[in-house]
């Protein structure tokens, strides 16, 4: 059964010429091939393309991938208020940025492993959760409907732990 893609994050990955921004954005490539997250395009949110920051500003979870501690990816989206659900800063995979090279694909495999691996735990403990509230099964299906329900994140951890019925007390 093919996932509906407007169920799934959104992976932003830097791009640019070191070996390190290419890992990013191979891995975000991956993501997005395995149907683990859908890809959109980091230039276009920096370029104030009015569709692709319609996208970023949907309101779905996102994912950032950088290839270092500029985090390019990441001050792009911040341009327009979007802030990561999830940011990962490639150096701290050990990824050493290099430029006029290309990147290691061995790290590359641990670092889309290590990433898959994380939002795959985070999908399989809002399971529950989906089921809790009456809407559709997965964390970032679930994570868009509640960012659309205006809880603080306080109201989502308790939420997340303890149910429906806690996210709304307080």
């Amino acid at each position: 059964m093919k996932r509906d893609r407007h169920a799934l994050a959104l992976v932003y990955a830097c791009s640019g010429c070191s070996s390190a921004a290419q890992l990013a954005n191979h891995v975000a490539v991956q993501l997005d091939r395995q149907g683990v997250a859908e890809m959109s395009c980091i230039a276009g949110v920096g370029g104030d393309v009015p569709q692709l920051v319609k996208v970023a500003t949907s309101g779905r979870p996102v994912v950032v991938l950088d290839g270092c501690a500029l985090t390019c990816a990441s001050n792009c989206l911040a341009r327009h208020g979007v802030s990561a659900d999830r940011h990962y800063q490639l150096q701290e995979f050990g990824v050493r940025k290099k430029l006029h090279a290309d990147f290691d694909p061995l790290q590359a495999q641990r670092v889309f492993e290590q990433v898959r691996g994380d939002l795959k735990e985070i999908e399989s403990i809002a399971g529950p959760v989906a089921g809790q509230v009456g809407i559709l099964q997965g964390s970032f299906a679930v994570a868009a409907i509640l960012n659309r329900l205006d809880l603080n994140r306080s109201q989502l951890w308790r939420l997340t732990k303890f149910g429906a019925a806690a996210a709304v007390t307080d």
